[in-house]
């Protein structure tokens, strides 16, 4: 077998970094599962106080609980796929030890080090600038596994088949940059619902999450009559209903802040109505939103000064969840809580078949 003959066979060498998050693992898992070459999974603990706080970034291992993580050492990878500040740290560390012979490919956005990184997925919130090693998606690549969808319809149909057709899903997310859910929010949420519920003769079932702010609850608790179904989120709590209303539920109404939460039911097909949140308080939040808007607006003639703002160090890589609306609307999959539903719901699209092959391309370069 000749030289070149024997580079065709040699499949590289592949770890993926997962987390706590389970909507950023399941992303990268999908990817995983469409490359054709083995994957090792490398799953990683952090200590108590990085678990929620974020930890000052670095090529280094400080936030980690070696003694609950996977084992970390050589022989090292020649590919890592990953996703998130704290793994990302992890996985620069390694291409270190590896004396940068590892690929380090990142699902989403680096807050740092955007050039160190040989490969960036970038969904369709973040503003990348264009460059040969970032590859834009549409949606982040969540999908809500047909597995857990079958199991959850088979324990929640029968409770859930009693209520009013069609059955409105709230699905409830939080203050998170820029939006905030204010009191004044939860309460307008609720009056919403309610209204667009007594047009179509249908039920709601109200679910919050961690995120969710104890004022806006109050506020929405106030507005809705009690014979209405209200989870209010608690960790570890037992009977969330979250799977069983994906499973079940005609049709859902999804605060705009969470990402997931919107990708996931227009994955499902069924017709969603955003509603979107105010911004936070703030100027620098007011005004890069400002900026990224005037900037991106169709017909812009300035498109070109967020980058140049981002190459002085004046702005960094905002997130703009807007655009997720935007593409939803676009393509039917959603439509804004004061147009009420789309007729029906619409499938989006599926990246994961080319997110696999920019990946091999990376490997063969």
């Amino acid at each position: 077998m000749n030289e070149q003959e024997n580079n065709q066979t040699v499949t590289p060498k592949t770890w993926i970094l997962l987390s706590d998050k389970l909507g950023d693992n399941a992303q990268v898992n999908r990817v995983a599962d469409e490359l054709p070459w083995p994957v090792e999974t490398r799953s990683l603990v952090f200590l108590e106080q990085y678990r929620l706080g974020k930890p000052d970034f670095s090529a280094s291992l400080y936030h980690v609980d070696l003694a609950l993580s996977d084992d970390l050492e050589s022989p090292w990878p020649d590919l890592i796929l990953t996703i998130g500040r704290r793994p990302a740290m992890v996985a620069q560390w390694i291409r270190k030890q590896s004396q940068g012979k590892t690929k380090v490919v990142l699902f989403g956005r680096p807050k740092v080090g955007l050039r160190d990184y040989d490969l960036v997925i970038a969904p369709g919130q973040y503003h990348l600038p264009q460059s040969e090693h970032i590859f834009p998606i549409n949606l982040p690549l969540m999908r809500i596994d047909e597995e857990r969808l079958r199991v959850a319809r088979e324990i929640w149909q029968e409770r859930l088949e009693t209520m009013k057709k069609p059955l409105i899903a709230v699905l409830v997310g939080g203050t998170t940059k820029p939006f905030d859910l204010t009191e004044r929010a939860g309460k307008e949420l609720a009056q919403k619902a309610l209204t667009i519920a007594d047009s179509c003769q249908g039920s709601l079932y109200f679910t919050t999450s961690r995120r969710t702010q104890p004022e806006a609850i109050r506020a929405m608790r106030e507005v809705l009559p009690q014979a209405i179904p209200f989870f209010e989120f608690t960790p570890n709590g037992n009977e969330n209903p979250f799977m069983g209303l994906m499973a079940c539920a005609d049709r859902f109404i999804v605060t705009g802040d969470s990402v997931s939460m919107m990708v996931e039911v227009a994955g499902l097909g069924k017709p969603l109505a955003i509603y979107e949140l105010p911004l936070q308080r703030g100027l620098r939040t007011w005004l890069d939103q400002k900026i990224l808007r005037f900037c991106h607006q169709e017909g812009a003639r300035f498109k070109f000064l967020p980058r140049l703002l981002q190459s002085r160090g004046l702005m960094g890589y905002p997130r703009d969840l807007t655009l997720i609306h935007k593409y939803l609307y676009d393509c039917g999959a959603a439509r804004p809580l004061r147009r009420g539903f789309p007729a029906d719901g619409a499938m989006i699209g599926n990246d994961v078949a080319a997110v696999s092959l920019r990946i091999q391309q990376l490997m063969e370069s």
